[in-house]
C-alpha cells in the first residue's frame, strides 16, 4: 500500500491543481465563517472603530468586483507565464527537468493565492445588499431597519487578501526568472542528489562489504515500464511472513517487461507437489509484484541515477554544437563531482533497508558500486567533454577533488582509470596547444593521485 501511495503523492506534488484546489476550499470555508460573524453581529465593533470607515453597499460592491476581476486576470497571467517558463526550461535544459519545475512550490502557491482570493471575493460579493434592495429573509428584514447589508469584516478580510496577493505577485515576478537560471537549476539538482546519497547510504566506511546473495525461485514481472518505487518494508514483511529471504534483481529506474525477473524468493517451503503450497507460492509472488510500482516514467524518489542523468544531460546539451556553452557544462561537472565524492566516502553495499528490526537480512537490494556511478556520471559525459578544453580541465579538477575525498584504493583506481579514458578520448578530439595543455593536466593529475594514494 505504501508503494502505491508514494507515487500518487509525487504526482499530486508535481501538479498545478492540488494547492489551488486546497486554497479554494479554505477560501470557501473562510468566507462562510466571516459572513456568519457579520450576520450574527459579532463584527459590529468594526463600525464603531473610527480608524476603519465602514463601507457602503455601493463601495463594497465595486471593491469586491475589482478584487475578484483583477485576481482572476492575474491568475491567468501567472499561469501563462509559468507554462511559458516551464516550456522554455524543459526545451533548453532537457525534458527530464519538467518534473523539477512542476514541483516548484513557489509557482504552485502563487497561483493558489490568486485563485483563493478570487473565490473569497466572489463569495462575499454575493451577500452584499444595496440600500434599495429588499431583504432576502424575514430574519434579515426584522434585524435591521435598513434594507442594505455590508459584511464589514468579510470586506476587511478581502482587502487583506488582496494586499497579500500583491506581495505574492511581486515574489512571483522575481521567482520565475530566478528559478530558470541554469546555475540555480544545477544547484537544486546537485543538492538534492547529495542529500539523497546521504539518506540512502548513511554509513561512512572505507571497507567495501561483500554481501553473499542467496539463490531462489524467480518472480517474473507482468507489466512493462520503469520501476518507480520499491516498497522495501512490504518485501520485508512478506519475507518474514513466509520465513524466507528476497533477493532483488532490479532497482528503481530499471525498465522491465513481462518475462523479466524482478526478484528471487529464497527459503521457506518449496514443495511444488502440494497444490496448497503452489497456491501459496503464487499468492506470495503476486504480493511481491505489488511492492514494485511500474509506470511510464522515472522519478528521483529512489533512483539516484535519474538525478545523475539530469546533470549529464545538461552538460551534454551545453556542449552540443548548436549551444556550445562550456561554462554551463563546467558547473554541471562540478556538482557531479561533489555528488561522486559523497558516494566515494560511503558504504554503497549497505543501506537502512537491508536488515529488519531483528537485525535479520530479509531483503537483499541490488546495489550499484562506485564504478557504476562513475560510469553513469563522468563516463556518460566523457565523449562530449573531450571536445572542449575548458570542460576537460574542469572534469580533471572534479576527478582530483573526488580523489582527495574518496576512501579506499579500489575507488581511487576507478577515478584514475576514468582520467586515463578521458585522456584517450581527448587525444582523438583535440589538437595543437589544447591537447598539449590537457596532456600536462593529465600528468599532473596522475602525480597528485599517486601522492594521495601513498599518503
Amino acid at each position: 500500500m505504501t508503494a502505491r501511495l508514494l507515487p500518487l503523492w509525487n504526482r499530486i506534488n508535481a501538479s498545478y491543481w492540488f494547492w489551488p484546489a486546497t486554497f479554494c476550499v479554505l477560501a470557501f470555508a473562510l468566507s462562510l465563517f466571516t459572513i456568519h460573524l457579520d450576520r450574527s453581529g459579532a463584527a459590529e465593533w468594526l463600525s464603531a472603530n473610527s480608524a476603519i470607515a465602514p463601507a457602503r453597499p455601493g463601495g463594497a460592491n465595486t471593491m469586491l468586483q475589482v478584487i475578484a476581476g483583477s485576481m482572476i486576470g492575474v491568475a491567468a497571467t501567472v499561469f501563462s507565464i509559468t507554462i511559458a517558463a516551464v516550456a522554455y526550461a524543459s526545451g533548453t535544459y532537457g525534458p527530464r527537468l519538467l518534473t523539477n519545475f512542476m514541483e516548484d512550490r513557489g509557482n504552485q502557491l502563487s497561483l493558489a493565492t490568486f485563485i483563493g482570493t478570487f473565490l473569497y471575493a466572489t463569495m462575499v460579493l454575493r451577500v452584499v445588499r444595496g440600500e434599495d434592495e429588499r431583504a432576502t429573509t424575514i430574519r434579515d428584514a426584522l434585524s435591521s431597519d435598513l434594507p442594505g447589508f455590508v459584511p464589514q469584516l468579510s470586506l476587511l478580510v478581502a482587502t487583506g487578501l488582496m494586499l497579500v496577493s500583491i506581495g505574492v505577485l511581486v515574489f512571483f515576478l522575481n521567482h520565475i526568472p530566478s528559478s530558470i537560471r541554469i546555475n540555480k537549476v544545477l544547484e537544486q539538482i546537485g543538492r538534492r542528489l547529495i542529500e539523497q546519497v546521504r539518506d540512502r547510504f548513511p554509513t561512512e566506511s572505507v571497507a567495501i562489504t561483500r554481501v553473499e546473495r542467496p539463490q531462489g525461485s524467480p518472480v517474473i514481472a507482468r507489466d512493462s515500464g520503469y520501476i518507480e518505487v520499491i516498497d522495501f518494508a512490504g518485501l520485508e514483511a512478506i519475507a518474514a511472513r513466509h520465513d524466507g529471504q528476497i533477493v532483488l534483481l532490479r532497482e528503481a529506474g530499471d525498465f522491465v517487461h513481462p518475462a523479466m525477473p524482478l526478484a528471487q524468493f529464497c527459503g521457506g517451503k518449496a514443495d511444488d507437489s502440494d497444490p496448497d503450497e503452489v497456491d501459496t507460492a503464487e499468492k506470495r509472488a503476486d504480493d511481491m509484484r505489488g511492492c514494485f510500482v511500474v509506470s511510464g516514467l522515472r522519478t528521483p524518489q529512489q533512483d539516484l541515477r535519474f538525478l545523475i542523468d539530469e546533470l549529464v544531460e545538461i552538460a551534454l546539451r551545453a556542449l552540443s554544437p548548436g549551444i556550445n556553452d562550456p561554462f554551463t557544462a563546467m558547473t554541471a561537472l562540478h556538482w557531479l563531482g561533489a555528488a561522486t565524492a559523497e558516494l566515494g566516502q560511503r558504504e554503497l553495499r549497505v543501506s537502512p533497508t537491508d536488515v529488519d528490526k531483528q537485525d535479520k537480512s530479509r531483503v537483499f537490494p541490488l546495489h550499484s558500486d562506485f564504478a557504476d556511478y562513475v560510469a553513469t556520471g563522468f563516463g556518460s559525459a566523457r565523449s562530449a567533454v573531450a571536445s572542449s578544453r575548458k570542460a576537460t580541465l574542469a572534469l580533471f579538477d572534479s576527478l582530483y577533488n573526488c580523489a582527495i575525498s574518496v576512501r579506499g584504493a579500489d575507488r581511487m583506481a576507478v577515478l584514475a582509470q576514468e582520467a586515463d579514458r578521458l585522456m584517450d578520448q581527448c587525444a582523438g578530439a583535440l589538437t595543437g596547444p589544447d591537447l598539449v595543455e590537457v596532456h600536462e593536466r593529465h600528468r599532473t593529475f596522475q602525480r597528485d593521485v599517486a601522492r594521495i594514494a601513498a599518503a
